[in-house]
């Protein structure tokens, strides 16, 4: 071993642990506010680093919250696919619920899948964009197996379901604008009655409707 390399080492876990520094306080921030009001500045002041410093991390702000959203992605799917598989009565109805509660239990995630394609993945270099889509695809093809076993349908199908699951959960939580003014103006106002959304029930109804349409027509989209 030469002399440099114990320096070497070290380093890269200096630069490991820096960068661990610089996602959790983009966690802690974006789960205190909405990921979009959440800056680069606001970051690097929470770690304690000057903003340009930021760059020898991660590319952009975006990249900072890709690589939470793909963090998202491998907890939820694996928490999911647990309690999918623990089920004992596996029904359209039963699985709608739990995909329902999962994401609404996970605020921060869901506000990161409406955030990612509108402007995360936009704003990364395309080496960083084919990391996220790569990392995702994982999770998705892991959650579509469960899905087609559990229910009987095609891997096209049960990847539908998990577009949909996702990309609903994340407009449903930016429509719903918790702990915002604005939620607080739809509930004050009873004409803003039809505003108020509330994410689980509306979710899992949706989830319910297409997941029983799919196991009553059990060759959807098959092939």
């Amino acid at each position: 071993m030469s002399p440099t390399s114990p320096l070497r080492a070290r380093s890269a876990a200096a630069k490991q642990q820096r960068e661990q520094a610089i996602l959790d306080a983009a966690r802690r921030l974006g789960s205190e506010h909405s990921v979009r009001e959440v800056t680069l500045t606001d970051i690097a002041a929470a770690v304690g680093m000057h903003k340009s410093a930021m760059l020898r991390y991660f590319e952009t702000r975006e990249q900072i919250f890709l690589a939470l959203t793909a963090e998202g992605w491998r907890e939820w799917s694996g928490a999911v696919r647990t309690e999918l598989a623990d089920l004992s009565d596996p029904s359209p109805g039963t699985i709608a619920s739990t995909l329902a509660q999962s994401l609404v239990a996970r605020p921060l995630f869901c506000d990161l899948l409406a955030q990612a394609p509108m402007n995360l993945e936009r704003n990364v270099s395309l080496e960083a964009a084919y990391t996220f889509k790569t990392d995702v695809l994982a999770e998705v093809a892991s959650l579509t197996t469960t899905l087609g076993q559990l229910l009987g349908i095609s891997e096209l199908a049960a990847i539908d379901v998990v577009s949909t699951a996702t990309s609903m959960a994340g407009a449903l939580w930016q429509m719903a604008a918790p702990g915002t003014g604005l939620r607080a103006l739809y509930e004050s106002r009873p004409e803003l009655a039809h505003a108020v959304v509330d994410v689980e029930p509306k979710l899992t109804r949706i989830l319910t409707a297409l997941l029983t349409g799919m196991h009553a027509g059990r060759d959807y989209l098959d092939g």
